[in-house]
């Protein structure tokens, strides 16, 4: 409604002391193209698998974005430290990354109530929507969805357009981990329960028994809506009745439409279509004593909800496509006689729940039909034995619980998220590195390349260094009291190629090739390359049977890279692939390791791991510092001692001491050791100088201990 702003304080303090609410104004324009506009004729349409209604309007896109920001912004106003943020529904699924941004110690968790549809619907928002919109849902601790098929299709979205993958659910982002999880929601099953054998209830039973007759009674409610499938019923109860005639006045269709967005072309085209086939349907078999078709276009309050619930024989719930559907629930829990059936859509979410109902494909009229004449011919008992299962399903996970678990799973989703921010590289244990480095007289530093000093790229050919890198680590190797180290799995032609020019140690294929700027590269163990032979034409068979893959030949190590391939296909393809090689290399001296959308097959017993205790052994260090991000650096992060500095990029667990969250982060951590070391070359304004009185604080306390 529109509120003057006159009145907006008054307001916020009466809904504020009446309800615990805290209300967010938007202008009516802005509430038109938000409301009615973006969430109502895109996402409602698409989310749930009807693209060809969905419109895609710049305009709309953008006033969704700035009322997820109004709402940003009214949260700021009343949170707390460390309070828990959760937000509800495709209304608001930027709202989580926006809030995270401004206040990363707040705990947030996302359920959407709708369907999460499959990529290859989702992918029809416009690229720049579809990055955002997952990015926002991915500033939640938890994203929750009420089916394990939504929650797959979520997964497989970020997978394909993001490139996050996941374990068992986990998304592990640079810098924290993100839980997508399943939550189907429940009922107050105790409030239809109780509601039911209450004597307003059986008034209304009664009255409603009076006014139907001695009638079967086959009940539909719903929102009026396209998803609902409320046409399609319709048909499918007509072509009933026209292959059942001895059904003929002794059953009726309770018809009950509950108004939504009035003055919506599409929903006012819809009432009139579904009173015309109403019309149609009772004019085609009815009579003066019998209408076969009951229609209130209406509200319903609880207490005749309830009385309807109870005195139908046949629950009709078919929607097209639904998120859950609570109305096919809280039939079951207001059935107390023990009887009753309900045909549900397979198509709904509370379908995964309610196996024991009879289901149909809601877009056939035949399936309708044929389910009305088999749920009308169920015995007794058998309605019971199904009934009872159900409710004893329904009693155990109620709503109440369902709130309970989401907010339990994001809590300690969060929790765990904090306890891995301890182990980020941040601002003042990079002032620590920084104050270890500067009274450091010998220092090894310890580089990987890949994913490490340059970012991943589809086609592992083309991840050259810029000028930015080269500059970076010259002015490290300039420093004499620097022995800087880099150690690659790339083979030794491309790094000559790439830093041949500079004052560092090479190491190639992870520890086979080694170099000094003034020596040639030599062999650090010489075995024969016999092996490779055999194993070639397999990975070139299944780089063949994946579009993007690829097979890099090394002199003592293969790799079958797979991140220019579908995210989905590569994943499944590589793990077959492991399990070829493993089953052929049984004999042979060879090592077999997944790295970062990569498999390498390469001689055992040199890694990253023996280079660095060569190195260690040659001399002695009062600094080390030692950067990578995958499998391949654990080796070397495992035989550092606890004086080293070891970082692994990105978020997951490992060996090194420190995580830090990307590449970008790495080349900060190295330009402050590369700077020169007058102290007005690191200000970096007042957190910086607070940062070094911590430290001095630090030191100062330590030497009174």
């Amino acid at each position: 409604m529109t509120v003057d702003v006159s009145k907006q304080r008054v307001i916020t303090e009466k809904v504020l002391t009446e309800h615990g609410a805290y209300p967010v104004y938007l202008p009516q324009e802005e509430m038109d193209q938000f409301y009615l506009g973006f969430c109502n004729k895109t996402i409602w349409p698409l989310f749930h698998s009807l693209p060809s209604l969905a419109v895609y309007d710049e305009a709309m896109w953008q006033v969704y974005r700035r009322v997820n920001e109004r709402f940003r912004d009214a949260l700021l106003d009343i949170l707390k430290p460390d309070d828990l943020v959760w937000i509800h529904d495709y209304h608001l699924m930027l709202l989580p990354r926006l809030l995270k941004e401004r206040r990363s110690s707040i705990q947030i968790g996302f359920f959407l109530h709708i369907p999460f549809p499959s990529y290859e619907i989702f992918r029809l928002l416009p690229g720049v929507w579809r990055k955002e919109v997952l990015d926002g849902l991915l500033g939640a601790d938890l994203v929750g969805f009420h089916t394990y098929e939504y929650t797959q299709h979520f997964l497989q979205s970020v997978l394909r357009i993001l490139g996050h993958g996941h374990n068992m659910g986990q998304i592990l982002l640079p810098d924290r981990s993100v839980k997508a999880d399943t939550f189907p929601m429940g009922i107050d099953y105790d409030r239809y329960v109780n509601g039911a054998i209450s004597p307003e209830v059986q008034s209304e039973v009664a009255r409603f028994r009076a006014s139907l007759g001695d009638v079967r009674v086959v009940l539909s409610v719903d929102r009026l809506d396209y998803t609902k499938g409320i046409l399609n019923r319709l048909e499918g109860f007509d072509l009933f009745l026209q292959q059942n005639p001895k059904w003929h006045s002794k059953i009726v269709l309770v018809l009950v439409v509950v108004p939504s967005r009035i003055g919506v072309d599409q929903y006012d085209l819809m009432k009139r279509q579904l009173e015309e086939l109403v019309g149609r349907i009772n004019g085609k078999y009815g009579n003066l004593g019998w209408m076969p078709v009951v229609y209130q276009y209406r509200h319903v309050p609880f207490i005749p909800l309830v009385a309807l619930y109870a005195i139908s024989d046949v629950a009709l719930v078919t929607p097209l496509r639904d998120g859950m559907n609570l109305v096919a629930k809280e039939y079951i829990a207001a059935r107390t006689s023990g009887t009753g059936v309900l045909i549900i859509s397979e198509m709904a979410g509370a379908a995964k729940e309610l196996g024991e109902a009879v289901l149909i494909n809601p877009n056939h009229c035949g399936e309708i039909a044929s389910a009305i004449a088999v749920a009308l011919e169920i015995p007794e008992e058998e309605q019971v034995r199904r009934l009872r299962i159900m409710q004893a399903r329904l009693q155990r996970y109620t709503v109440h619980r369902w709130a309970r678990d989401f907010v339990q799973e994001t809590l300690d989703t969060a929790a765990t998220t904090k306890k891995f921010e301890t182990q980020m590289l941040g601002n003042v244990a990079q002032m620590l590195l920084l104050k270890q480095y500067r009274k450091s007289l010998k220092r090894l530093i310890l580089l990987d390349y890949d994913g490490t000093l340059v970012p991943f790229v589809a086609d592992h050919a083309q991840a050259q260094p810029g000028t930015k890198v080269i500059s970076l680590i010259r002015r490290l190797a300039e420093n004499l009291a620097n022995h800087v180290v880099l150690i690659s799995g790339r083979d030794r032609h491309t790094l000559e190629a790439w830093f041949g020019s500079l004052p560092i140690y090479l190491v190639a294929e992870h520890g086979f090739f080694a170099k000094t700027a003034e020596t040639e590269w030599r062999i650090m163990k010489v075995i024969p390359g016999d092996w490779k032979h055999g194993l070639i034409p397999i990975l070139k068979l299944f780089a063949d049977r994946l579009p993007g893959a690829s097979v890099e030949e090394k002199e003592y190590s293969l790799v079958w890279h797979y991140r220019g391939a579908d995210p989905e296909q590569g994943e499944p393809v590589a793990h077959e692939l492991i399990d070829n090689l493993n089953a052929l290399t049984g004999n042979v001296d060879v090592q077999i390791m997944q790295a970062n959308k990569a498999v390498e097959v390469r001689v055992a017993g040199i890694n990253k791991g023996t280079t660095a205790r060569e190195l260690l052994a040659e001399a002695e260090y009062d600094f080390i510092l030692a950067i990578g991000d995958d499998r391949t650096d654990e080796d070397l992060f495992a035989v550092l001692p606890d004086s080293a500095y070891s970082i692994k990029v990105g978020s997951a667990r490992g060996h090194a001491k420190y995580n830090c969250k990307d590449v970008d982060e790495v080349h900060r951590v190295l330009s402050l050791l590369a700077a020169p070391s007058r102290k007005e070359e690191f200000h970096e304004g007042p957190l910086w100088r607070t940062l070094r009185f911590l430290v001095r604080i630090t030191d100062h306390l330590t030497k009174k201990r």
